[in-house]
């Protein structure tokens, strides 16, 4: 089963997404399309004829990891693809990624804002080593974080010294790359053997400059991605089809490479 897959989307229990919702609107002074649960995400998914989607948890505390994972284990279906949440002061880090794996999920989510660490911290070196070697997926934000003071802690040269230094390590830059910081991108992300996941950059970037840089990046190392709720997903998808790119390339990028790093 291929179809169209989103990369990167967002829910939350039903009794912490009313809370969740409203708080993360102010903070970021944006507005949520959805209101943060499974089911307004799959209402989303049947009106935009999207067929699967991943849903990437934030651990924003340590003790956060088992509830996540629990609930992570309550929403898994064929259709949604949790990846639970490492935090990088966990004290059992590599046991706990240890659990993931053995639990069966397909990879971890991680954020350098919300979580406060810079992504080529030596420290994480262990965890990279073990994510590298298990063959789990790392989705990061990549770029600045519109609810976080302009810091480079997730900037497409750190993402760059990561990925060198594990060549074997699955990680999805989102937000094409790193929001906001798109002319390091193409001078330093472009070409490099790394998945660049699409959110944000459709609604932020102009046309031709998303699609210079999709039509310059490996076509085997790019995925359609939303960050639903907080962008519309037929509306995203929409636009990524007016890019007009090849028949080839829109099949990779909607699914076929999603389908191929998720192994189903």
């Amino acid at each position: 089963m291929t179809g169209i897959i989103d990369f990167h989307t967002h829910a939350f229990p039903d009794r912490v997404a009313a809370a969740a919702i409203p708080a993360l609107e102010a903070e970021g002074n944006i507005r949520a399309h959805l209101d943060g649960t499974v089911a307004g995400l799959l209402a989303s998914m049947d009106r935009a004829g999207i067929d699967r989607s991943v849903v990437c948890s934030i651990a924003t505390r340590p003790e956060q990891f088992e509830p996540i994972l629990r609930w992570s284990r309550a929403i898994r279906s064929d259709r949604i693809i949790p990846l639970p949440s490492l935090h990088p002061a966990d004290p059992d880090l590599l046991d706990h990624l240890a659990l993931v794996h053995a639990q069966g999920f397909k990879g971890i989510k991680m954020h350098s804002y919300y979580q406060d660490y810079l992504l080529d911290d030596p420290r994480l070196d262990p965890l990279y080593a073990s994510l590298a070697e298990t063959g789990l997926i790392l989705v990061i934000h990549a770029g600045y974080d519109i609810a976080y003071p302009r810091v480079r802690k997730a900037d497409p040269q750190r993402i760059r010294a990561v990925c060198r230094k594990f060549p074997e390590l699955k990680l999805i830059a989102t937000h094409l790359g790193g929001w906001d910081e798109w002319e390091d991108v193409e001078e330093v992300l472009v070409g490099e053997p790394v998945w660049m996941e699409l959110s944000f950059a459709l609604d932020h970037l102009e046309a031709e400059r998303v699609r210079r840089i999709l039509l310059a990046h490996p076509a085997d190392r790019l995925l359609f991605g939303t960050d639903s709720p907080w962008t519309d997903q037929a509306a995203s998808l929409e636009r990524l089809r007016q890019l007009r790119l090849p028949v080839e390339l829109l099949a990779r990028i909607t699914g076929a490479n999603a389908s191929h790093l998720l192994g189903a």
